[in-house]
């Protein structure tokens, strides 16, 4: 009896084996093989942008359709300044999901994976995008006689005798800023903020002419208004070959009244802070406009340049040095979107990455205050070289846009110190730095081809170096020490700020290839978020229908 029990225990525990062992198999086999497209498209992460509409009036809530459908033409131009043929290429593309990936892209090259191109058949992404032609020598351009050849706004195309010419943004597009002109036109007659409407009456003139200046200041002036829109060729990340040409964008943007009185109080702080920049006094002899301001929004609709691969959170604009030195700039806080990134990706980050004793030192507050003073520090430092070179951006070419968004983050790290000593920010100091470096890993993961990625890694390497932090070899997470840390920043702020005001192209250019690169551990370290599913940035759900209009 005994032994026919035992024999029925032990098939029961052989059937029991066998069931869990076949079980397994058929979950490991039943787990789907993701197509390419479904695994590019987990780098990106959905988030619906909506606010509050009921803080509008009825005439700003029939502004929104016009400004979005206004952003919808920048959208169609930065396609053709990234690549060219929009219809083509999708088109061409048969994988459903691949070929929404080339729509986040704008283009067929990954701009969070150094612009690696995921088309079959489509080669290295030009450095120079669809500004210039692809047979262009960095060379040929400089030596041509070109009197617009270094312009923000114009095309470098070829003539039939293979002689440079230059096409203004104006002729090129001319159907297509006529209709976004008379949009803005609508929207201005709508506007109820007599800022608003001489900016958007300005804005609409300058769109036919690209000459921006008079909408720039016109913007600076803009004080009360409740919804805004920032609109036009801008920033010139997409040009790598010169950094000369801006790209063509739009963010439609509803303020936070709220937030934003608690933030105005800071702007008057900036030429006291720049006269404390730890450099020598030749390289902050500028004077920071007076007129600049800092506001919180909800962002509402993003289109172009800055909807593509990692899209920006926070503005500072304009770029116009002549409009920064006589006014400043100013400083919009895109705090929903912000907040998507936090949670989305931030505080997962932390999780794998940070050590464990310091994880209580990641907040919204500090991730909103590191972000917003990398926007007031833009405009820090200096804008022009102190020997004559030039401005900064034409002195450093296609490395300005990283070293100065370098800058930013190292000096507002240095603001807040400043500020913090001043009793101005009652936060735990820990909080920044700690919450800083967790920042650091979500850029770096935009990857070379962004100008944010690259002045992340040359941060973390100069860090590394500087001993602002270790990495447990156990755990693979880092823990920063704050007295090296501080030591580091100001270390870094300096080298950069000189940098800058040398307007020294080879020594800039040796940094590059130096420290804005990855090494394997960290590396390693970032295949680990990928691993944990975290994505790298987020997407968008956006327009008329999301905002319930």
């Amino acid at each position: 009896m005994r032994m026919l029990l035992f024999s029925l225990i032990l098939f029961s525990l052989t059937l029991v084996a066998c069931t869990e062992t076949t079980t397994k198999e058929e979950s490991t086999e039943e787990q789907p093989t993701l197509s390419k497209g479904e695994a590019l498209l987990q780098k990106y992460t959905p988030f619906k942008l909506t606010s509050d509409l009921s803080v509008l009036s009825e005439k700003e809530k029939q502004m929104i359709p016009l400004l979005i459908d206004a952003a919808k033409i920048m959208d169609d131009l930065f396609w053709y300044e990234a690549y060219g043929d929009k219809a083509a290429l999708l088109n061409s593309i048969q994988d459903p999901n691949l070929k929404k990936f080339a729509e986040y892209n704008y283009g067929p090259w990954d701009r969070l994976d150094g612009n690696q191109s995921f088309v079959e058949g489509i080669g290295d992404k030009p450095l120079g995008a669809n500004f210039y032609p692809t047979d262009m020598t960095k060379e040929e351009l400089e030596k041509s006689e070109l009197k617009d050849k270094a312009g923000l706004y114009s095309f470098i195309r070829r003539k039939e005798d293979k002689s440079l010419e230059a096409i203004p943004y104006h002729v090129q597009f001319k159907e297509e800023v006529t209709k976004a002109s008379d949009l803005l036109k609508q929207a201005a007659e709508l506007a109820e903020d007599a800022g608003l409407k001489k900016y958007l009456t300005l804005r609409a003139a300058a769109l036919l002419n690209d000459d921006y200046l008079a909408s720039d200041m016109a913007w600076m002036d803009m004080k009360s208004n409740g919804i805004d829109v920032v609109i036009g060729p801008i920033e010139t990340y997409e040009d790598q070959l010169f950094g000369y040409r801006a790209a063509h964008e739009a963010y439609v943007l509803i303020k936070d009244k709220e937030w934003s009185k608690r933030l105005e109080k800071y702007a008057a702080f900036l030429p006291e802070l720049q006269e404390g920049i730890p450099v020598d006094a030749a390289y902050k002899k500028e004077k920071p406009g007076s007129d600049a301001d800092l506001n919180a929004y909800d962002v509402v609709y993003y289109a172009g340049d800055c909807n593509s691969g990692g899209k920006t959170i926070a503005i500072n604009l304009p770029n116009d040095e002549k409009v920064q030195l006589e006014k400043g700039t100013r400083r919009l806080q895109l705090k929903n979107a912000m907040k998507a990134k936090f949670d989305k990706i931030l505080l997962p980050i932390s999780e794998v990455l940070i050590d464990p004793s310091q994880r209580k030192h990641i907040t919204f507050n500090a991730f909103f205050s590191n972000t917003m003073f990398h926007e007031v520090a833009h405009g820090l430092g200096i804008k022009n070289t102190i020997d004559g070179k030039g401005t900064v951006r034409e002195a450093l070419k296609e490395h300005a846009s990283a070293i100065e968004e370098g800058k930013a983050d190292i000096l507002g790290l240095y603001m807040i110190n400043q500020l913090h000593k001043k009793g101005e920010l009652t936060e735990e100091l820990k909080n920044f730095y700690v919450t800083f470096m967790a920042g650091i890993f979500r850029s770096t993961r935009f990857g070379s081809s962004s100008a944010h990625g690259k002045a992340n890694m040359i941060r973390f390497n100069f860090f590394q170096e500087q001993g602002a932090f270790e990495r447990d070899a156990t755990t693979g997470t880092y823990k920063v020490n704050f007295e090296k840390f501080q030591a580091a920043s100001e270390a870094l702020s300096k080298l950069i700020l000189t940098l800058q005001g040398d307007g020294d192209y080879e020594a800039v250019s040796k940094l590059m290839k130096e420290k804005a690169v990855i090494k394997s551990e960290l590396q390693g370290d970032l295949d680990r978020l990928s691993e944990a599913n975290i994505p790298v940035d987020i997407i968008f759900e956006q327009g008329t229908k999301a905002l319930g209009l």
